[in-house]
């Protein structure tokens, strides 16, 4: 079995019973969104498929905050089948920096394959399925849908960003809808923008909605 199938298998297991915004099928999503940018991009093609495979093995928001659970476990596992430490310390680095982490966190370490899996994780955050998630992980922590009392957030350090309790809707304006300026390669900027207007599209809507007025 090749260490991509076994690195599979251990993530399918790890995350069998994770929030559905954070489970394997995201973990799939990322993975076919990485190998897609990747096809345009000169990169390691290993160290993607492992990074996007790995890239929330132990997500800190479902670890109370905990940022070095996700590279401790990637870690044990990689070391376990003898992947070469150059290989582990580039997945390794592309966990400890591929996280929004409130918009305002510098990036320590940059590659081509960390803006490839990073821009494939951003993807899943936008669009369709990055409504259904984001309303997911807002039904999970019960937090209100929408509160015209309470103003989106946009300068929120580290800290503040990964306490928010604030109504899901407010989270569009937090992280998604920053996000399609965010991407790093021509492939994800493109995709950014589709996905980005049928986000703007559905605020619409909601609003529209909510106020009677469709």
């Amino acid at each position: 079995m090749s260490i991509i199938d076994k690195t599979i298998s251990f993530v399918k297991q790890q995350l069998e019973n994770a929030e559905g915004g954070h489970d394997w099928f995201h973990i799939e999503r990322v993975y076919k969104n990485a190998l897609l940018i990747a096809k345009e991009e000169d990169c390691d093609v290993t160290v993607i498929q492992l990074g996007a495979l790995l890239h929330d093995i132990a997500d800190s928001k479902f670890h109370d905050g905990d940022e070095t659970v996700g590279p401790r476990t990637a870690r044990a596992f990689l070391e376990k089948e003898n992947v070469d430490e150059n290989t582990i310390q580039h997945v390794i680095s592309i966990i400890d920096n591929i996280s929004f982490k409130g918009g305002n966190f510098e990036k320590k370490f940059h590659s081509k394959e960390l803006e490839i899996v990073q821009d494939a994780d951003r993807l899943d955050a936008i669009g369709a399925i990055g409504i259904a998630r984001c309303f997911n992980y807002g039904g999970f922590k019960n937090r209100a849908l929408y509160n015209p009392e309470i103003a989106p957030n946009l300068n929120m350090s580290k800290e503040e960003y990964k306490k928010s309790n604030s109504p899901t809707l407010n989270h569009f304006y937090e992280k998604l809808l920053m996000l399609k300026d965010k991407m790093n390669t021509p492939t994800g900027k493109r995709i950014a923008e589709a996905r980005h207007q049928y986000m703007e599209e559905f605020l619409s809507q909601f609003y529209a909605e909510w106020n009677g007025e469709k």
